[in-house]
């Protein structure tokens, strides 16, 4: 049996797009080879490598499961690629929780959610974040629903931490299994 707030299976699948860094830190003589680490509960994914460059395009899609409402927090680090040991280029952490919660109030409604604001082309927002001390967002991040997709989306830019500069731009895009909807909080 199930205890509150956990399934038995997954619950649902977030899709990250890491699509760049921005004035990532030089850990090489003139530049780095990062590549992105996300984390979550016991899974790591990552991206590849991307060759002498501070301010790398990955449009690179990864997936994680999520098997825990109450476990929602990602982990991103950022490497250096070197030929023994990989240099540390920041550390970042995100909640999955604003992007889970819009996305079931949402479906629930099954049309636009009471309060939000129309963005004109079929989306809604749902949610905003602003950047503060506890968190890692460099700027306003926003929470948005497609209606005729029925999905929820969010664009994230995180600052790096431990670090001496460096940012990361992510989509995430939440889906929720089959099995899940009866999955609580």
């Amino acid at each position: 049996m199930a205890e509150k707030g956990r399934s038995s299976g997954i619950v649902g699948l977030v899709k990250v797009k890491v699509v760049r860094g921005t004035n990532l830190a030089v850990r090489d003589v003139f530049s780095s080879d990062p590549y992105v680490v996300l984390k979550l509960g016991n899974q790591e994914v990552r991206t590849r490598t991307i060759k002498k460059s501070t301010n790398p395009v990955w449009n690179e899609d990864l997936t994680l499961t999520v098997e825990d409402l109450n476990h929602l927090v990602v982990t991103l680090e950022v490497y250096d690629r070197d030929t023994f040991v990989d240099d540390a280029m920041g550390t970042a952490f995100f909640e999955l929780q604003p992007l889970v919660e819009a996305a079931a109030e949402a479906a629930s409604h099954r049309r636009r959610p009471y309060g939000t604001v129309d963005k004109g082309d079929g989306a809604v927002v749902l949610r905003t974040m602003a950047p503060g001390t506890g968190n890692y967002l460099a700027a306003r991040s926003n929470v948005v629903w497609s209606v005729s997709e029925g999905t929820a989306t969010q664009s994230l830019v995180l600052r790096l931490g431990g670090v001496e500069c460096g940012e990361v731009e992510l989509q995430l895009e939440w889906h929720v299994t089959t099995h899940a909807h009866g999955a609580t909080r």
